[in-house]
């Protein structure tokens, strides 16, 4: 008789599907967005939604990283604590405007400054917890529950559904080490799904329905005709 040999593992413990990344639907990011109660936490929401930068990595901008003249601002990677410049939304940098308008000359300007500033006085650098509790109050408003991070995963989600943006591009602006977790947000979101499935149904009850054209009287030749009405031959 052959000798016993153990099972295998996997065949106890199957493998469990990567959970797919959480991303804010558009037509719920702009009912979020307008509730947001000031300038600065506008700013802070366009600038995570369209560099899709970690929550700590935008709230550690000094002021010399921001540079509207570019569209860019430079964050230090929370991995790597490598300084990366990432582009963003050109709302960004008007929202940055908007806010650095209200705060002039009440913060200290300087390299090792930061950009955010909490709003009650006196006056004292946003942290991250700051940021967070932010956020929560404006779920409780909409009885949400959304993230920071899942700004984030939005952001990505948007990149990667970018005709003109490669899937290597989103990886180095997401800062990620492996294409393989930027791969996650190729896969749609279920109401993204369905969505696309009934306007396909819809566009093909609508092409059924339509009566076809008659042929042509004798004598005419179709293909002028398609070129004349516009039709595909």
């Amino acid at each position: 008789m052959d000798g016993w040999k153990p099972e295998r593992v996997w065949r106890y413990r199957p493998s469990i599907p990567r959970r797919i990344p959480r991303s804010i639907p558009d037509e719920w990011f702009n009912v979020l967005f307008a509730a947001l109660p000031s300038n600065r936490d506008r700013v802070l929401v366009a600038f995570w939604i369209s560099t899709g930068v970690r929550a700590s990595e935008l709230i550690g901008v000094r002021q010399p990283d921001v540079d509207p003249g570019q569209q860019l601002i430079s964050v230090v990677r929370k991995g790597t604590r490598a300084v990366q410049e990432v582009p963003a939304s050109a709302d960004a940098f008007v929202w940055l405007r908007l806010y650095q308008q209200e705060v002039h000359g009440q913060v200290p300007h300087g390299r090792t400054q930061p950009v955010w500033w909490t709003r009650r006085r006196p006056l004292r650098p946003l942290t991250y917890h700051g940021a967070h509790r932010m956020f929560e109050r404006v779920n409780a408003s909409l009885d949400a529950d959304w993230t920071l991070h899942d700004l984030r995963h939005s952001a990505a989600a948007r990149m990667v559904r970018g005709p003109k943006l490669t899937l290597a591009d989103v990886q180095w602006v997401l800062g990620h080490a492996h294409l393989s977790a930027t791969e996650l947000y190729l896969t749609p979101r279920k109401d993204e799904v369905v969505a696309g499935v009934l306007a396909h149904h819809a566009r093909q009850a609508r092409e059924c329905s339509q009566p076809m054209p008659p042929p042509p009287a004798p004598g005419y030749n179709p293909a002028s005709l398609d070129v004349l009405f516009g039709r595909s031959s």
